[in-house]
């Protein structure tokens, strides 16, 4: 009789089986019963708990009850109010709730305050969408009206995915969430922008920003994605214009007058040979984007890199760009690639010399295009050599040509040379090259549908025409693109506004670190807790190597930033710094929104009384949205009255090392001087059961709400909890019906022992010393359960959690400690010591085994919970905490005595399944087998104890020997066996009662 089997089933096999031999004993069982159905039916029955835990208001009445208790907080990282759930918000939003509902259970006040980011370019860019279908510009709307749509756009899916989340069991402060475009919130994102304005952080500067000419605005690191796409590459001849003369030698300091004289002819003569030699040649540079050459200022080489000077000896094919008797400096490693695309065979081309870093150090070349007809003498300037650390000989020609409006490394080399001078500005936000760039002008890099503009094609053949081509190639390369709009963006010089990360704070908080950065590395290593510690590295890394901090983004939707410039007599830009200003304003948007700073007359509103309006312009910019989110443990752990500042965790995907876990700890660096969280905990990403990344073209996306309308919420947690969370998961049809199959046998084991507990008295508890060993072997297991459980809840290793719990129910009980106690439970009399110890170790199994899955199986547990203890108003498995476990309970001798019994017991059912398979026996109670035990310590084990009862058969005798020839033998018994079995049928008649077999049945007055 199988611990699973339902008791109408158990009833009905002993009525069939019995009926002509022997009275209906049924109603002298014990026989399991309960209303808890076998189908979970949970997509139709999860949304009638969340009405009741609404209509109870589960999360305050928990906030009242654990008033006094330690906080406990998980800061919710916002996800973007634009659109339905996929299955990595699933994922993330479920970790997000196993953490707060088993810090709940634990004893902390657990608090969670689920949030929304609302501001920037995703909805700006909805909202554009919209007006470019009506055939109307964004630029021709007032700027507040603009935004009032973005607000109700985000209004509108804040709501949608609130239920999205609700569904899948969260619980949470969800008529209280936090909104980063609430006025309160608005307002403490200025505060705390202007903090940066006050600490001399804040500066403008003009740097090459990632830039996109679709949305006409600046983008974050983690606002662009890598893509593959085809452009032109192209090896461009610069003509050396001057070379320095430099030819190694030297003389005895004994030397004559003579020898001096003749060896300076002699060294002239070479320096004037070597100098012509390079002054007739090209350094030959190679990029993969031809439209930057005309912003070209510089060409960098490489001190590492070994160079030659090569000629062109054969004669070339007509249309050649390369002719005979050219020649080129170029990379020896490279020369050999640039000249097979220049079509020349290698008998064609010889080196002529070396060329060293004395030779280009100093050495000056014409632009390409210098002296081009309707230029106008815009690119009549020289073009210097200067040695670089990034140029390599990996790809390319080995030189770099710089435009350092254009590229960060380019812009760096010229910040260390004072050259910022020089930088071009040809190139406008719409990706289109300026007014005052001659041939040019009305040629755009991309084209309005985000594909390949006119800009590189005209260059190219602008080159061509010049004679300044040398080679093309179509190449492949990963290129960035807006995730947004997903057209490629470039590198542009802009004005923006910059958090500078190296410069010494002025904010009396030194004592966590001078900068920004050093802050920031300093928390990162002793501040915070990292899981998986691999976050640590990432992080750190990429904290090492950040640039200053872009904050501005030339876009309409979010916090501007508030704050008043004006540019002195000198040039330089001066921050206008007055705390009353900063109240106002702050004031203002406390009251009013961050509208009220688009507002006409807002200029002079904030300043009025303090500056000369006149004297100071506006900034209009808004804010980075990572700003906005970085900013969001200030009002939400720190302001809020549910708050905990620092967050005791942050969790969220990986990608966030970059975004969100990034820009808070700069952000509370530069505002609080420490990281704003304690731990930090990332998960992978999700992807389908082959490993390949989502997406709706492939058609192997799995949606949130297809997985709980076929299976129930209840079904994605345990998958969720089911994953190692730190890598990338899988999810798919197949999974999904794996997890399913789990699910099942431990709802099994939940209706088993709810029908065995059906009108169990706690008055007639047993104490466990009074108990069977096999109950107290229970006890420990579930003291040893419950530190363990604790431990994983604690490390958030819900992966542990579930495998550890699930190896319990099939493992410890089904397989083993319900099937061993069926039988007194069902036929000892109701007060014997036996059953009612088996009932109470029961209601240990029920009170732990349900509180320790409620974090995860929300909604089941809930039913578990409710099916046993009514549903009154107070009644709730989430209103409770797990259940105290006394470590008397612990008895590790007696758990070493038992894992011999259970090893003795498994050769025994190895035994009768052999039987079984032969079909000597149809049922194990038919047997009455003989267990040989030939080592002492288990035989020990065994002795004293009725093996019959705890391997259900009829009969067992233990014989502490060496097993015998005949013997059956488990396959790890080796060559010198503990164990062995030697099969036996019991003797006698089978009692109708308990259906074992044996010599007294008929016996007694009952007849069977």
């Amino acid at each position: 009789m199988s611990a699973e089997t339902p008791a109408a089933d158990v009833a009905d096999q002993v009525t069939q089986s019995e009926a002509e031999t022997a009275p209906d004993y049924r109603d002298t069982l014990f026989l399991p019963s309960t209303d808890f159905p076998m189908r979970a039916g949970l997509p139709k029955r999860e949304p009638q708990w969340l009405e009741r835990w609404a209509r109870q208001d589960v999360y305050n009445r928990l906030r009242a009850s654990a008033a006094g208790r330690t906080p406990f907080a998980l800061h919710d990282g916002p996800p973007y109010a634009n659109g339905h759930l996929h299955i990595g918000h699933a994922l993330n939003k479920v970790l997000k709730d196993f953490v707060v509902r088993s810090h709940q259970m634990m004893g902390y006040d657990s608090r969670y305050v689920p949030g929304w980011d609302c501001h920037g370019l995703p909805i700006e860019w909805k909202i554009e969408e919209k007006y470019r279908a009506k055939g109307k510009s964004k630029d021709a709307v007032p700027i507040n009206e603009l935004r009032a749509e973005c607000r109700a756009f985000a209004e509108q899916w804040v709501d949608i995915q609130r239920a999205e989340f609700k569904r899948l069991g969260v619980t949470g402060a969800w008529e209280r969430p936090y909104l980063t475009m609430a006025f309160e919130a608005e307002a403490t994102i200025a505060a705390e922008f202007h903090r940066f304005v006050m600490n001399g952080s804040l500066y403008q500067g003009s740097k090459p920003v990632m830039w996109s000419p679709m949305e006409q605005t600046a983008l974050a690191d983690a606002e662009v994605e890598y893509h593959d796409r085809e452009v032109d590459t192209v090896w461009v001849k610069f003509p050396i214009k001057y070379a320095p003369s430099v030819v190694s030698g030297s003389i005895p300091l004994t030397a004559s007058r003579e020898v001096v004289t003749t060896f300076l002819k002699e060294k002239a003569s070479q320096r004037a040979k070597h100098a012509r030699e390079l002054e007739t040649a090209s350094v030959l540079i190679w990029t993969t984007t031809p439209w930057t050459i005309p912003s070209n200022r510089a060409i960098a080489f490489g001190d590492g890199v070994s160079y030659g000077l090569y000629i062109v000896t054969g004669a070339t094919p007509d249309g050649n760009w390369v002719q005979q008797h050219e020649r080129f400096v170029v990379a020896d490693a490279l020369a050999s690639e640039f000249f097979g695309r220049a079509r020349l065979d290698p008998q064609q081309w010889t080196r002529v010399r070396d060329v060293g870093a004395d030779d280009l150090e100093g050495m000056v070349c014409a632009h390409p295009l210098r002296g081009v007809a309707g230029g106008e003498g815009f690119w009549d300037y020289d073009v210097p050599l200067m040695p670089a650390g990034f140029v390599t000989d990996d790809t390319g020609s080995g030189f770099v040509h710089c435009a350092p409006s254009h590229g960060e490394d380019d812009y760096d080399l010229f910040r260390q040379h004072g050259m910022l001078d020089r930088i071009t500005h040809n190139v406008g936000p719409d990706g289109g090259f300026e007014s005052h760039v001659p041939l040019f002008h009305g040629t755009f890099i991309l084209n309005r549908k985000g594909k390949d503009g006119t800009a590189n094609k005209a260059v190219i053949e602008k080159l061509k025409e010049t004679g300044m081509l040398a080679a093309t190639r179509r190449q492949k390369i990963s290129d960035a693109h807006s995730w947004r709009s997903k057209a490629p963006v470039i590198r542009l010089n802009r004005p923006q506004w910059l958090v500078a990360i190296d410069r010494p704070l002025d904010d009396g908080m030194g004592q966590h670190g001078a900068t920004i950065r050093e802050r920031a590395l300093a928390a990162i290593d002793a501040q915070v807790r990292w899981v998986p510690r691999a976050g640590r590295n990432r992080i750190h890394s990429m904290m090492e190597a950040r640039p200053d901090w872009v904050l501005s983004r030339q876009r309409a939707w979010g916090v501007p930033l508030a704050c008043f410039a004006r540019r002195t007599a000198e040039g330089e830009v001066e921050l206008l710094r007055d705390e009353a200003v900063n109240a106002r304003i702050v004031d203002a948007f406390r009251a009013e929104g961050a509208d009220a700073w688009y507002a006409d007359g807002a200029r002079e509103r904030f300043l009025a009384g303090v500056a000369d309006a006149e004297s100071w312009e506006k900034v209009d910019d808004i804010l980075d949205v990572w700003f906005d989110s970085g900013s969001t443990h200030a009002f939400v752990m720190r302001d809020r009255e549910d708050g905990v500042w620092p967050a005791d965790v942050y969790l969220e995907g990986t990608d966030q090392h970059r975004g969100w876990f990034h820009s808070s700890i700069l952000q509370a660096c530069g505002t609080r001087g420490r990281a704003p969280y304690k731990a930090v905990v990332t998960h992978g990403f999700t992807l389908d059961e082959n490993g390949q990344k989502m997406s709706k073209s492939l058609g192997n996306t799995v949606a949130p709400e297809d997985v709980i309308k076929q299976y129930g919420a209840d079904i994605l947690r345990l998958w969720a909890a089911q994953a190692d969370f730190s890598a990338d998961q899988r999810i798919g049809p197949e999974i999904l019906k794996g997890t399913a199959d789990s699910y099942r046998r431990l709802r099994n084991g939940f209706r088993y022992l709810l029908g065995a507990l059906n009108g169990w008295d706690p008055a007639t508890a047993v104490e466990p010393a009074e108990m069977p060993e096999l109950e107290r072997w229970v006890l420990h297991r579930l003291a040893v359960l419950d530190g363990e459980v604790r431990a994983g809840y604690r490390d958030f290793d819900y992966q542990s959690v579930v495998s550890k719990l699930f190896g319990f129910v099939t493992s410890d009980l089904s397989a083993f400690y319900f099937d061993v106690r069926k039988d007194a439970l069902y036929c000892d009399p109701a007060d014997s010591v036996r059953r009612r110890s088996a009932l109470t170790v029961m209601d240990a199994i029920f009170r732990r085994l349900s509180t320790w899955l409620a974090p995860i199986l929300v909604f089941t547990m809930e039913e578990v919970w409710l099916s046993r203890f009514g549903e009154g108003d107070d009644v709730s498995v989430h209103l409770v905490d797990f259940e105290p476990t006394p470590e008397a309970w612990r008895d590790d001798a007696l758990a070493e005595k038992w894992a011999h019994v259970r090893r003795a017991r498994r050769a025994v059912n190895g035994a009768l399944e052999v039987a079984r398979g032969d079909k000597t026996i149809g049922a194990s109670l038919e047997a009455a087998p003989t267990l040989y035990a030939a080592v002492p310590a288990i035989a020990a084990a065994l002795d004293g104890l009725d093996m019959a009862e705890l391997c259900i058969t009829s009969g067992l005798t233990v014989v502490a020997d060496v097993p015998p020839e005949e013997a059956w033998l488990p396959e790890d018994a080796g060559d010198t066996p503990a164990l062995g079995v030697v099969f036996g049928l019991a003797e006698g008649e089978k009692c109708a009662r308990c259906w074992k077999v044996l010599p007294d049945v008929g016996q007694h007055a009952f007849p069977g």
